[in-house]
Parts: C-alpha cells; sequence; structure tokens
C-alpha cells in the first residue's frame, strides 16, 4: 500500500470503527412523578376539559399602554438578554463537545541552522561546519470512542442548551408577569390617590363647616380639633402613597432596561373594573408540557443522565491513535520534493489503581442524578400548587369583593345618615367622622380587592405556563443600539 494514501486510509478506518461505539450508561427515559395527578384541578371553574393556553392574554384588559409594555419588556429587558447570551455560550459548548469525537489536525514547521566546528577525522574527512534541515509536517491524534464518553458529553451539552432555552422562557414569563402586576399596581396606587384627594376635600369641607358652627355656637371646640384631626391624618397618609407609587414606577422602568424615572399619578376612571371570564386551567397533565421550567427541569435530568454513562466510560481503556505526514529536507528550496517522513502509532491506556477516584466519580453522577430527579418532583409539585393557588385566590377574592362593595354602599349611606342627623343636633361630630373614615376605608379597600383579582389573573396565566407570545431571536452579536421606549 502506498503510505502516502495510507495515512488518510487510517482515519477512515477509525471513523468505522467509532461509528459502533458503545454508550456507557443508562439511556434517558422520561421521569415519572411519583405524585399522582387529579382528573382536574380542585377549584377550577366550571366542567374542566383540556385547552390551549391563550396567545397575548393580555390583551383581555383591552389597554393598549400595557400592550406597549409587554412588548417592552419582551425585547429590552436585561434579564431576558441574560439568558438570551447564556443560550449562545451554551450553543457554543455543544461544538466544543462535538469536536473532540472528531480528529485533530495540526501543521508544524520547523527550520534549523546549526554550527559545529571543523574537526579532521581521518584522511581527506572531516566534520563539522554550518548545516541546515527544515521539516514540515502534518500531526494528528484520535481518540477513539469506544465506551461512548464523547457521545454522552454530546448528549449532556444538548440537554443544557435545551435546559438553557427552556429557562430563557421561564425568566420571560416572570419578568413579564412582573411587569404587569408592577403596571397594574401603578394603577391601583393612582385610584387610591384619588381616593384620598378626595377623602382631603371632603374633610376640608368638613372643617369649613363646623368653624362656622363653632364661631356661631352651635359646635363645641372638640368638634373642631377633631375635624381637623382628622384632616391632618389624611393629608399624612398622601405622601406615603406617592412614595410607593414612585417606587413602583422605578422598578418598573428597571425590567424596561430604562432609567428608574418617575410621573405623576394619572387621572384614572371610575369604572375601570371589568369581570373578566374565569380562565380554564385545562387538565392537571397537560401543566407538565406548558411550563418551561418543568422542561428545563426535565433537560436538566436528561444532563445529568449522560453524566452518568461519562463517570462510567472513564473506567475503561482509552485507546489513541497519533500519526504525522510531511517532508524533510536540508534545503528549503527542495523542501517539498521527497523525501518523505511519517509516523504512526497507537496507545492504550486502562486506570489499575486509583484508590476508588472513577467508581467515586461515577457514583457520584448517580447521587446527582437523584438529586435532580427529586428536583423535578419538586417543580412539578411546586406548579401543581401555584395553579391550585391561584385558583382558590380567585374564588375568595371574587367573594369578598362582593362583601367589600356590599360594605361601600352601606357605609355611604351611613355617612348621609350621619351628616344629615349632625345638622339636626340628633349626633355629635364623632359620629360624622367615623362615617366619613370608614367611606373612605371601603373605597379604598375596594381598590385593593380589585387588584388583588387582576394581579391574580396574572399569577394564573403565569401558573399555566402559556401565551406568551414571541421572544426575540438570540443573536451572537448586537449591532444594534439601544432604543428609546415611552410606557406613557
Amino acid at each position: 500500500m502506498n503510505l502516502r494514501s495510507g495515512f488518510p486510509f487510517l482515519f477512515v478506518v477509525v471513523f468505522l470503527v467509532a461509528g459502533g461505539c458503545i454508550k456507557m450508561g443508562p439511556d434517558f427515559k422520561k421521569p415519572a412523578v411519583s405524585v399522582k395527578e387529579p382528573k382536574s384541578f380542585q377549584y377550577a371553574p366550571g366542567k374542566t376539559v383540556s385547552a390551549e393556553p391563550e396567545d397575548r392574554w393580555w390583551e383581555v384588559f383591552g389597554d393598549p399602554v400595557l400592550d406597549r409594555l409587554v412588548e417592552g419588556v419582551l425585547n429590552h429587558n436585561l434579564d431576558i438578554q441574560q439568558a438570551s447570551a447564556r443560550i449562545l455560550e451554551l450553543k457554543y459548548q455543544v461544538i466544543q463537545t462535538r469536536a473532540d469525537q472528531l480528529p485533530t489536525v495540526g501543521f508544524q514547521g520547523q527550520g534549523q541552522r546549526q554550527h559545529q566546528p571543523s574537526a579532521t577525522v581521518g584522511p581527506g574527512k572531516s566534520i563539522g561546519g554550518t548545516t541546515d534541515s527544515y521539516n514540515l509536517s502534518l500531526p494528528a491524534s484520535f481518540e477513539l470512542d469506544l465506551w461512548g464518553k464523547f457521545a454522552r458529553a454530546e448528549e449532556a451539552s444538548q440537554a443544557d442548551l435545551l435546559q438553557g432555552e427552556e429557562t430563557r422562557w421561564t425568566v420571560a414569563q416572570s419578568v413579564v408577569a412582573e411587569a404587569i402586576t408592577l403596571y397594574l399596581k401603578i394603577e391601583s396606587l393612582e385610584r387610591r390617590i384619588q381616593i384620598t384627594e378626595q377623602s382631603l376635600e371632603n374633610y376640608q369641607d368638613s372643617v369649613t363647616f363646623v368653624e362656622r358652627r363653632y364661631r356661631r355656637g352651635l359646635s363645641s371646640i372638640l368638634d373642631l380639633r377633631q375635624a381637623r384631626r382628622t384632616l391632618a391624618q389624611a393629608q399624612a397618609n398622601l405622601p406615603l402613597l406617592r412614595q410607593e407609587l414612585g417606587a413602583t414606577q422605578q422598578a418598573l422602568a428597571v425590567l424596561l432596561g430604562q432609567y428608574p424615572e418617575t410621573q405623576p399619578p394619572r387621572k384614572q376612571p371610575e369604572d375601570y373594573y371589568r369581570q373578566l371570564e374565569p380562565v380554564p386551567p385545562g387538565l392537571p397533565s397537560e401543566l407538565l408540557m406548558r411550563r418551561p421550567d418543568i422542561r428545563a427541569a426535565e433537560a436538566r435530568l436528561k444532563a445529568l443522565n449522560a453524566q452518568v454513562g461519562i463517570r462510567k466510560a472513564s473506567r475503561f481503556p482509552s485507546i489513541t491513535l497519533t500519526g504525522s505526514y510531511g517532508y524533510s529536507s536540508s534545503a528549503l528550496g527542495s523542501l517539498f520534493q521527497p523525501d518523505t517522513v511519517w509516523s504512526m502509532a497507537a496507545g492504550i491506556l486502562q486506570p489499575l489503581f486509583d484508590a476508588g477516584k472513577l467508581k467515586a466519580g461515577q457514583r457520584a453522577a448517580e447521587a446527582r442524578y437523584s438529586q435532580g430527579m427529586a428536583e423535578y418532583t419538586k417543580t412539578v409539585l411546586r406548579a401543581f400548587s401555584e395553579v391550585e393557588k391561584a385558583l382558590l385566590t380567585r374564588k375568595e377574592q371574587v367573594e369578598r369583593r362582593e362583601e367589600v362593595m356590599n360594605f361601600l354602599v352601606e357605609a355611604r349611606a351611613t355617612q348621609r345618615v350621619a351628616e344629615a342627623r349632625y345638622v339636626r343636633g340628633l349626633v355629635d361630630y364623632l359620629t360624622v367622622l367615623n362615617a366619613q373614615q370608614t367611606r373612605f376605608r371601603a373605597e379604598d379597600d375596594l381598590v385593593l380587592v380589585d387588584f388583588a383579582i387582576l394581579s391574580n389573573r396574572v399569577t394564573l396565566h403565569r401558573a399555566l405556563g402559556g401565551g406568551w407570545a414571541k421572544l426575540p431571536p438570540v443573536k451572537g452579536k448586537e449591532t444594534e443600539g439601544p432604543a428609546s421606549y415611552t410606557i406613557w
């Protein structure tokens, strides 16, 4: 066989041998959850049937500002960008791991000039002087993947990449849900500020009214002091609400990747609340396919399973092939003319004594897989818990809203009666103050329970794990500068 063609032929044989390698360790199987799934969620409204997750579900609020807000978060949030960069890292790790299954070929060149003193060694013979030597070769090496160590490593890296992609979706769901909740909280705080300002006007009118009665001798100084005290108390509450509003606006700006600035409160309509239709949660078994955090936990389990195979394969012999093919010459001009220099070698390495190090590594990988299995089951249980909690919260908060509405109706009627009876001198002013404070507290409670219902809607959609539109594509190099974005 010609040596020049024999060296490439060797690597063809290597590929054929490597193609029939054995994968050590267990093949991955979809994990079975030890917790028995119910046929339906306990607090599901109505009959539970299979349901597809509603895409762009936030549009049910009918708020164009909210729609733009979500688009801004998906495109500019730094947590999502960080998760996207992590996906790029994992993609390149897959390429690195896959390269271990292929031969490595290099280029090596060397030129040397050497001088030794001249010496006579016999009649007409001398040694020494200046000599030149040039070498040009292509060294190559390859480790046979007889036990599937490198194949399992690629399997693990692919699972890590899948976990990274699902984690990115989990991050996107979290930040979008947080942004919508903050937006709803901002509206809630703006309504509470309006209620407080209305109460200030009411209390100021009461102070003016009592002052006039006091000057006419129809009210006592105690009535006037109580009216002023109530006004001062309401005035002290207003800065706290404005502070909370500003802090919430700043938190939302950070989610949008913007400088944390604040805006003055907007005027909110009184008929803001709409009773939204309940969300069909679907079947509990569908939750395992919907939620990206569950899929990420499963991908992590697959990577841990592949690591067991890697550790087991490391306990078996490794065979490495090396070779070199090139030219050698004493003159640079004749370097590419035959004289051919080549070499081939094969080596085997089998650990004989390592004090149980490799076996312990395999057992440690198996223990990590057991930990991952427990974490996967915990993730599934947490998902079921989040859905059940959100459904229970909605049920109780809707009922509570009915009670708060009844309470508000009675509080307003009580205030009207108390003020009328006070004018006629039938009750003291303390009764009027209690009625006023109760009425405005009831209005504030109604805003809070409305916020609880609306924010719970966000929590439920996040717990169900679906309907989050599309994320921006992962790019290897961003060329666009930061875009300006305005919420309001």
